[in-house]
């Protein structure tokens, strides 16, 4: 027997279905945080298709406060390469595909740890997500619960990442403060808007240099408009510390 004719497993090609499909407040993936946690007042909404879409699917799902989700990264490209620069690291520094988190992966796989705010049925089951870094549209072909005493290590080591990255400090225009007071969700957006921004989300390359550019995060129903102010400190050295929110523009 030709042992080429029985394919590895390595070599098989594995089909997934897609269970569910996220309904996000981040319509684009600019501004997104490149990780979970990061803005606590980030919500989605996971709804489950059928035939995952069974209430006996997620029956005492509900004893949870967590849960892992496994997605599929669908608006990066296909293509890969083994080597990659994080922006962690500036932009600059090349590490394995394999070191880093970044989305650029041989199968786009990605794994997320969010908080279970709720379960609705309408009529299939939708699961309320809190904390999330997800795109609008998102597909889903997994859900675990978190287990904290399975999944946290003790003494583990991040790498190039050992912390989560400095934040920005943001100030709103008087305009922007008034149009959130205006709104139902304002403190909540305000906040969300805060989280956000808080982290630079231009392109590692822009970071650490004069720039005059405005930029725009699609958040909910919003166009968020800002530009950074550079802040001098007394020793001459350049600190970019303040995002400023120029204004909140409705979508088209």
């Amino acid at each position: 027997m030709n042992t080429h004719d029985t394919p590895s497993p390595a070599s098989a090609s594995i089909a997934l279905d897609i269970i569910g499909t996220v309904e996000s407040c981040y319509p684009d993936k600019f501004g997104i945080p490149r990780q979970p946690g990061l803005a606590p007042q980030a919500t989605a909404r996971l709804r489950l298709d059928a035939p995952f879409g069974h209430r006996d699917c997620v029956r005492g799902l509900e004893h949870f406060s967590h849960l892992w989700i496994t997605f599929i990264f669908h608006q990066s490209p296909e293509r890969w390469t083994p080597l990659i620069r994080p922006p962690r690291l500036g932009g600059n520094h090349r590490i394995g595909v394999f070191a880093s988190r970044s989305t650029h992966r041989p199968n786009r796989l990605g794994l997320s740890l969010v908080e279970l705010a709720g379960i609705e049925y309408d009529p299939a089951p939708v699961l309320i997500l809190r904390g999330h870094d997800l795109v609008d549209g998102t597909p889903v072909v997994d859900i675990k619960p978190y287990l904290p005493w399975a999944d946290s290590a003790d003494n583990a080591r991040a790498g190039f990442a050992p912390e989560p990255p400095p934040r920005l400090d943001v100030r709103m225009s008087n305009e922007c403060r008034q149009a959130l007071e205006a709104r139902h969700d304002g403190e909540s957006l305000g906040a969300l808007i805060r989280e956000v921004l808080s982290q630079d989300p231009r392109p590692a390359y822009r970071r650490n240099r004069r720039d005059d550019r405005s930029y725009g995060v699609r958040l909910h129903d919003l166009d968020v408009r800002f530009h950074i102010e550079t802040d001098t400190r007394g020793s001459g050295d350049r600190c970019e510390s303040i995002v400023v929110v120029d204004a909140l523009v409705p979508m088209a």
